[in-house]
């Protein structure tokens, strides 16, 4: 290890030695040129030199005396480059406001010259700086822009740094997938150009990503490949970041053996680096880890210490981690009026973080035409030489001005003839629009009733078809049962092994009869909603509670994120929308899957989220979901039974009480799917 560093020492020693060699050298051949443009390129290399060993004071030097000969020669690609290398200065001293202005100037030189590289180059440095000003929508066109030109001429690494700035801008205005879009193809430039640093960061994103958009098992993937790329001497800040994060993922899957490992290592590392964010995020951890365990104790002084040091640093996102798992530790200790204290905290921070993290720009950003250097000022300069060469026109020809003068005169007649010719038309056309409207308003009130009777028929093949199939296949199993062991065909003991069976098809009927009755009173209008104001966590809660058996049989995590909030609505109605959409989750998940619910306040209105990691729906059958008439049911991943009529009458008790429904879903990924409702009672 001694040996190696040495080796690591003397390389360094060497490098710095010959650069500096190089730049002793470029500096004598410049002080014996004559002042033409080889001078000029000959001092852009220096002023090059000069950045790679940040000298910027040096540099800024050069870069006026070359900036100046070049003007003086007007050799404009010095001008271009001279002018880029001051707004890098700039930049690197922050000031923002120089560094755009310079850029903007070295990229209309190299546009004058027609240097398509030099404007992309210009273009992704402009991208960057306004990324991190917050100005998304210019930063994107800026690194788009640049973006196509990369990759038509293949230029790895301006590649790799362009992709990373839109995967940085994406995910500053939540946008994760276009994030996670971006930080891959950055980390596959970086691993052709062997950039181990951009691998690593790109890794680092990507698990980060994931681990956001609760794909705990890629997270897990990705952060992995990072500790297995990290060196133990170098990568030491990265290392107790990746620790607690990875052993949070795997606390997910209450898969405590390997989080314990990961959280206790991470711990124990932050506390030996004096790296107070990592100790922060280790402890919340293991706070959890504990609060799962049920160690309340050792729990308890983990997340106070957590507490302090998160309001110490000021980080906001950890503090709100903090902040939820006391609600949980004092819930569990029965000190509720502690838990009350810290879930009002709680969600004043969560309003605070919602309203930082919100996007600022639109999602359709299309990149710059960088073919002219400045459209706007061309077309202002081509509007004021066509009014300067109009003006000159009349001034010199004044019959031209009575000619025109003479001729409104004539047009102005002739429309007032015409006014007054085609008023009986205009009032003719008026009686007749009239009787029209009538008719088109019998047509379509014949269309609607006839569209309501289809309906109604609709309807009623369908109840026909349901009590005809489904409910005589499952009332005549349960029949056939009790025949058997009425006539003595089985005995008692057979008979009682076939119970869970016989409970099947009993739950199946009774399913059934209950879906079938609310949609039909939904279908024949004779369903009126009762709006009142109730808590839907607490519906949440009742309704979890009818599938524990199912959740446990089936190994699935269900991780309850709901929040205390008030609904206007039929409180009966959307029991029945949440147990469907509950019952359909766990239906299709499989083994081992997870099922989330949650609800937040956006705009006003309670948005509630039913997510599972099963099985997905195809794009063609998500049209078929909602609609009664297609006839569409599935059977769930044990062969579970369904109607089709679960969702339909989602449908419908959510739109009687002013609300929506919809779905997003991916095949093999698994669904998301959505209800918002009114959180008070509309006004008159």
């Amino acid at each position: 290890m001694k040996q190696l560093l040495t080796l690591t020492a003397c390389l360094f020693s060497f490098f710095i030695f010959s650069q500096n060699e190089r730049i002793d050298d470029l500096t004598v051949r410049l002080a014996y040129q004559e002042a033409d443009s080889v001078k000029v390129d000959l001092s852009l290399m220096l002023i090059d030199e000069l950045f790679k060993i940040e000298d910027y004071k040096k540099a800024l030097l050069y870069i006026n005396q070359t900036a100046k000969l070049s003007q003086e020669l007007n050799y404009t690609k010095g001008l271009a480059e001279s002018t880029y290398y001051r707004a890098l200065v700039y930049t690197n001293r922050n000031d923002y406001y120089n560094a755009i202005d310079n850029y903007e100037k070295s990229r209309k030189y190299h546009l004058q010259i027609s240097d398509t590289l030099g404007v992309a180059k210009v273009s992704n440095s402009i991208g960057l700086i306004e990324i991190k000003r917050g100005n998304y929508v210019v930063g994107l066109k800026n690194s788009l822009s640049a973006i196509d030109i990369f990759e038509k001429q293949d230029l790895k690494e301006e590649l790799s740094t362009a992709y990373n700035n839109l995967a940085e801008a994406y995910f500053k205005t939540n946008q994760i997938d276009k994030a996670i879009e971006f930080n891959l193809k950055a980390l596959e430039v970086r691993e052709q150009i062997n950039d181990r640093q951009g691998i690593i960061n790109s890794t680092k994103n990507i698990a980060d990503l994931y681990s956001l958009r609760k794909e705990y098992r890629k997270a897990i993937e990705y952060y992995e490949k990072v500790l297995e790329m990290l060196n133990p001497s170098n990568d030491k800040s990265i290392r107790g970041e990746i620790l607690p994060k990875l052993g949070s993922q795997y606390l997910h899957f209450k898969e405590y053996d390997k989080a314990s490992e990961y959280l206790v290592e991470g711990l124990k590392y932050n506390r030996e680096q004096g790296n107070d964010e990592g100790i922060l995020r280790a402890l919340n951890a293991i706070g959890n880890l504990n609060l799962q365990k049920q160690k309340v104790k050792l729990a308890n002084l983990q997340l106070n210490e957590a507490y302090k040091i998160a309001q110490k640093i000021d980080n906001k996102t950890e503090l709100l981690e903090n902040y939820r798992l006391q609600i949980a530790l004092d819930s569990t200790r029965g000190y509720f009026e502690n838990a009350f204290f810290w879930q009002n905290k709680y969600y004043d921070l969560k309003v605070e973080l919602s309203k930082m993290d919100d996007p600022i720009f639109p999602t359709d950003v299309e990149p710059l035409d960088l073919d002219k250097s400045n459209p706007i000022e061309e077309d202002l300069d081509n509007i004021e030489n066509k009014i300067t060469d109009n003006k000159s026109s009349w001034l010199q020809n004044p019959w031209l001005l009575y000619g025109a003068l003479a001729a409104a005169a004539i047009m102005l007649a002739i429309l007032l003839f015409n006014l007054s010719k085609h008023k009986t038309y205009r009032d003719e056309i008026k009686k007749q629009n009239k009787a029209l409207a009538t008719e088109k308003a019998k047509y379509e009130s014949i269309f609607e009733e006839k569209q309501h009777l289809e309906e109604v028929n609709d309807v009623k093949d369908k109840l026909f078809s349901i009590v005809s199939h489904d409910l005589k296949d499952s009332i005549s199993s349960i029949k056939a049962f009790l025949d058997l062991l009425k006539e003595d065909s089985i005995s008692k003991e057979e008979f009682r092994e076939l119970i869970p069976e016989l409970s099947e098809n009993a739950n199946n009927a009774s399913s059934l009869l209950f879906n079938l009755l609310n949609w039909s009173k939904s279908q024949m209008q004779n369903l009126e909603p009762k709006p009142e104001l109730f808590n839907i966590q607490d519906v949440f809660h009742t309704k979890i509670a009818l599938v524990e058996q199912k959740v446990e049989d089936k190994r699935i995590v269900l991780i309850d994120e709901s929040q205390r909030d008030f609904v206007y609505a039929d409180r009966s109605m959307v029991e029945i929308v949440i147990q469907n959409l509950i019952t359909n989750a766990v239906k299709f998940s499989r083994t081992g899957d997870m099922i989330t619910v949650s609800n937040q306040d956006v705009n006003g209105k309670s948005l509630i989220c039913v997510e599972d990691t099963g099985v997905g729906i195809s794009k063609e059958n998500i049209d078929k979901l909602f609609n009664a008439n297609k006839n569409f049911t599935t059977v769930g991943t044990k062969n579970e039974k369904g109607t089709g009529l679960g969702l339909t009458i989602a449908k419908d008790l959510v739109e009687l009480n002013n609300g929506r429904i919809w779905v997003e879903s991916t095949q093999n990924v698994g669904s998301k799917f959505f209800i918002e409702l009114p959180k008070t009672a509309p006004k008159a």
